[in-house]
């Protein structure tokens, strides 16, 4: 049974940083591709961040170096550094396990910037 578990997320004021953490468990995660989604209200879902088995990161323009992600196969872990939040990075973050034709998600977890 494949589980992605999103931890780490909350309200924050702009210009502070929050780190998500995801916790796979059920696959070979250092074979999947490991990625960050998030959809806010009435808008689609859209990829933030992704990093491959081999540690290429490619991320969305909207967060290029202000958001960082990185894996940890040892703990079976991918992170989402965020710094500089924006109210406009508000949304539900999502991660993502890929491997072939598989496809994996998580629960999600809420991400609020709001003064």
């Amino acid at each position: 049974q494949v589980q992605l578990v999103e931890s780490g997320g909350g309200l924050v004021q702009p210009e502070e940083s929050l780190k998500l953490s995801c916790a796979a468990s059920g696959i070979i995660f250092s074979s999947n591709a490991m990625g960050w989604y998030r959809q806010a209200p009435g808008r689609e879902r859209e990829m933030v961040a992704r990093i491959t088995p081999g540690g290429i990161t490619n991320y969305a323009d909207s967060v290029k170096g202000r958001f960082t992600i990185s894996r940890d196969n040892a703990k079976n872990t991918v992170y989402l550094q965020m710094n500089s939040l924006k109210p406009e990075d508000t949304a539900i973050y999502y991660c993502n396990a890929r491997s072939g034709l598989k496809n994996y998600w998580g629960q999600g977890t809420q991400v609020t910037v709001s003064s």
